[in-house]
């Protein structure tokens, strides 16, 4: 299984996200020196996920990155290289949605 397609799964089973955002952004990084020891990488080494949870609620932004970056075991196996995380709480969601509108106002 791809691994866009295993992190997809893992996450929507385990967190059961209102929002999940799943972006490949491994042809940015294929010409770092790591990834072009590897031939290029798998083109699925590098990606930023976008989660907003219930899930998360009464826990601490570490915490967020370490459930999944825990959950995410395999595919770090199998040449995930990076995940860049951005994991919120449906309240923290809403209140940085609102703020994006006032300042698209104001500006």
């Amino acid at each position: 299984m791809p691994i866009e397609s295993s992190m997809r799964e893992k996450i929507t089973k385990e967190f059961q996200p209102d929002t999940l955002n799943i972006r490949n952004d491994s042809a940015k990084h294929a010409h770092h020196a790591a990834m072009v020891a590897q031939g290029g990488g798998s083109g699925e080494t590098h990606f930023f996920v976008e989660i907003v949870a219930k899930a998360f609620e009464g826990k601490t932004q570490i915490a967020r990155h370490r459930a999944i970056n825990a959950l995410m075991k395999d595919e770090f196996d199998q040449g995930l290289h990076a995940l860049s995380l951005r994991a919120k709480t449906p309240a923290e969601y809403e209140r940085d949605q609102e703020m994006l509108k006032a300042i698209n106002k104001s500006g």
